[in-house]
């Protein structure tokens, strides 16, 4: 069973019927024991980086998440999911992340023929070890939708880059935690293929 953890962000629906067509059973919850209880976790969602650590905080999931992410099963953020697993964010500053993982959230910069948000297809690097990009081919296009994007600290951490003006970590991965900017759930083929990955684990 899989745990979609709800907080009240957006566009978690989609992500819970992109695992369903891949016949899995799915749980939307927030409820502690449902969560520590699941064979996988997914934090997804869109907004705000602050919006969002109030509401894992006011809801009781901070130290839920941390005590999943120590049992050692697969874990996956999505988008502000990958966000809100690190300290801290240019969208909100004196803001305190999950601190799960080491690097910094900061403003995708303006610049000519460059719309901010980033919203569309990209191509992605991905590095070859990858689990999570396992069988899929390098140069891969998925889905964005996002405003500041991540600076990993650990740079052997970084499962995917890509080129948007500056270059983007776009997925990490460190032990059993795993999280891509772009949205897996609205990538296609190529998305339902890293879901797929994510479920192996």
């Amino acid at each position: 069973m899989i745990a979609i953890i709800d907080y009240d962000a957006g566009n978690i629906k989609s992500v819970e019927k992109a695992l369903q067509f891949l016949g899995q059973e799915v749980v939307l919850t927030r409820d502690r024991d449902v969560i520590l209880s699941a064979d996988r976790a997914i934090l997804p969602g869109v907004g705000n980086f602050g919006d969002a650590m109030e509401k894992l905080r006011g809801y009781g999931l901070e130290s839920v998440i941390h005590e999943f992410v120590a049992t050692k099963k697969p874990f996956l953020g999505i988008c502000l999911g990958l966000q809100i697993l690190f300290q801290e964010s240019e969208e909100s500053p004196g803001v305190k992340g999950l601190g799960i993982l080491s690097g910094k959230i900061v403003q995708i910069p303006e610049g000519e023929g460059r719309k901010v948000p980033q919203i569309g297809w990209n191509d992605i690097s991905i590095r070859p070890e990858s689990r999570l990009f396992r069988g899929i081919p390098d140069h891969s296009y998925v889905y964005f939708v996002h405003s500041y994007y991540l600076q990993a600290e650990k740079r052997e951490e970084v499962a995917a880059t890509t080129e948007y003006g500056v270059s983007i970590d776009a997925a990490v991965e460190s032990g059993n935690v795993f999280a891509c900017q772009f949205h897996p759930e609205k990538s296609s083929d190529v998305g339902l293929e890293i879901l797929r990955n994510f479920i192996r684990m």
